[in-house]
């Protein structure tokens, strides 16, 4: 699969993390982020399996919409850790600059526990 820089990435954080992002200017990411060195992001297309896997029935979350173009060399397209999950992730080297962020959506948590994603996230 190629990966175009023009495409649209997204991340999921937590409402409280992201106020303290727009405050600062950046987004450095959440703790696993910080652990794991990178800010983890996905494609439209992998965004409701990493949903799943790494944020079922968190709440109080928001979708983060970022061009991928905007974050120039620090963006890496990279397996998932274990290699288990197919497909190449965009994983961002350094903090998320708010100026290569196209929109913030709220990401709530439908009545069957699942995330409700915004329209036109397959």
């Amino acid at each position: 699969m190629a990966h175009r820089m023009d495409a649209l990435i997204y991340t999921m954080a937590r409402s409280a993390d992201w106020r303290a992002a727009e405050a600062a200017g950046e987004y450095r990411g959440s703790e696993d982020d910080r652990r794991d060195g990178f800010l983890h992001f996905s494609t439209a297309a992998q965004l409701r399996a990493s949903a799943a896997k790494h944020r079922a029935g968190e709440a109080d979350l928001v979708l983060v919409e970022v061009e991928a173009a905007a974050l120039g060399p620090a963006l890496h397209w990279e397996p998932a850790a274990g290699g288990k999950r197919p497909g190449l992730f965009p994983h961002l080297y350094g903090p998320l600059p708010l100026s290569a962020v196209r929109s913030v959506a709220p990401l709530p948590l439908g009545s069957d526990g699942a995330h409700v994603f915004p329209p036109g996230i397959p």
